[in-house]
């Protein structure tokens, strides 16, 4: 069995050679490969990955020529893993890599997916009750349990990594578009250690980023297939609330109880049946239509400055 551990970093030039450290003391016995990625570090992270690859064969670095965020580079290092199990960390030393024989153990059980629960967290209260309400409304929304959605430690089956795809913040939601594709999945304690270097890479604009990419993952994994199914629905909602208010005008109007020249609520109902319809028609037909294109183009628009091994 051979372990892909796919390590993405941005400015976390503290933290990288003792997180290598870490993962190889509790690797051995394993052929293995660590995938760094370089997300367009300013500091010093890239010249320390390049040493540790010049020390370790099995490990390769690639490097980002700015910073293009978690997702995207997490998917460059899908796409490179050839590990029958490909692990995710963060870099900041919150994942203690003595949890991986729990995740390859959970694994052998027969699952394709299994991810990181942060039960006892040690983060300010600002980032607790925004992730516990984020958790909450993701749960409900893909009908999928999980306490933890954001924890970037998981583990997959090579063929989990192969046919997910994602950009954005969309790492959020992974294994939402795993779930969508089949896959069993198996959320597991893990331990969560207090961030020791550096700070957060993370402002408040992730919460709308995140909102929205809810918003599509929500389109692109329960109605890509069935567009209609959506639009339709919306379409039928619409109108029938149009059409209602048409008719009520037109029966008024025969009865010769009103004039329809001064009711405002005529153009509301033109209203709802035209311009409702298609601009939320043209934005959700727009969104699969990215997503579709990506499955064919995945990421052309990120540049790789280099690879070492």
């Amino acid at each position: 069995m051979k372990l892909s551990l796919i390590i993405p970093a941005f400015n976390e030039e503290s933290s990288i050679k003792i997180l290598y450290k870490e993962i190889i003391e509790h690797i051995s016995g394993y052929d293995y490969e660590v995938i760094f990625i370089d997300d367009g570090s300013t500091d010093k992270t890239l010249e320390i990955m390049r040493a540790i690859a010049l020390e370790d064969t099995c490990v390769r670095v690639i490097s980002l020529r700015k910073n293009f965020g978690k997702s995207s580079a997490l998917q460059i290092g899908f796409e490179e893993a050839d590990g029958d199990i490909v692990f995710t960390m963060d870099a900041d030393l919150q994942d203690n890599p003595k949890e991986i024989p729990k995740f390859i153990e959970a694994i052998n059980e027969g699952y394709d997916l299994v991810t990181g629960w942060k039960q006892k967290r040690h983060d300010p209260i600002s980032k607790t009750i925004p992730s516990k309400l984020f958790n909450f409304v993701t749960s409900k929304t893909f009908g999928l349990k999980l306490h933890d959605y954001n924890c970037g430690f998981k583990a997959y089956r090579n063929e989990v990594v192969k046919e997910i795809d994602v950009y954005g913040e969309m790492h959020r939601y992974i294994p939402a578009l795993a779930k969508a594709k089949g896959f069993k999945i198996k959320e597991i304690s893990v331990e969560h250690r207090a961030r020791k270097y550096g700070k957060s890479k993370y402002g408040f604009e992730r919460y709308l980023r995140g909102y929205l990419d809810l918003l599509t993952v929500k389109l692109v994994t329960d109605f890509s297939r069935s567009p209609l199914y959506l639009f339709g629905g919306i379409g039928t909602v619409l109108s029938s609330i149009g059409l209602f208010i048409t008719a009520y005008l037109f029966i008024m109007r025969v009865l010769h109880l009103t004039y329809l020249s001064n009711r405002p609520i005529l153009f509301f109902a033109v209203l709802l049946l035209v311009v409702g319809v298609q601009f939320i028609s043209i934005g959700l037909i727009g969104e699969l239509l990215v997503n579709q294109s990506r499955k064919y183009n995945k990421q052309k628009n990120i540049s790789i400055k280099e690879k070492i091994n």
